[in-house]
């Protein structure tokens, strides 16, 4: 009986170490599949990198948008509002009408220096 249970062993021990080396192996895919499901092309992190750019991108097109209306309204006031367009013209372009004179009102400097 001695005779075949040292084959037996030895097979035992041969099977147990395929066993070793296959979890071994299917540990090494399990690892490496979850890098490539995390770290890949198409992986968490790219889609959370994608989701911020996405998010910037929608903030972006809102102010866009908000600029858009101001500029739209602004272009409906100087299309039709005669009492902003004399504004801006007195405002930005110093303009006045006949017979009126225009200050310019110059701000006390913080040194209190004398000009020359």
């Amino acid at each position: 009986m001695k005779r075949h249970s040292r084959p037996r062993a030895i097979r035992q021990k041969a099977v147990e170490t395929q066993r070793q080396f296959i979890r071994g192996i299917l540990f090494l895919i399990g690892v490496t599949l979850m890098i490539i499901f995390i770290f890949g092309d198409h992986g968490l992190f790219q889609l959370y990198k994608l989701k911020k750019e996405r998010q910037k991108v929608q903030e972006h097109i809102t102010q866009l948008r908000k600029n858009r209306e101001g500029l739209i309204t602004e272009k409906n006031r100087l299309e039709n509002d005669l009492d902003y367009i004399e504004k801006l013209a007195r405002e930005r372009f110093r303009m006045a009408k006949p017979g009126e004179k225009v200050f310019k009102v110059i701000p006390k400097s913080s040194n209190n220096q004398k000009p020359n």
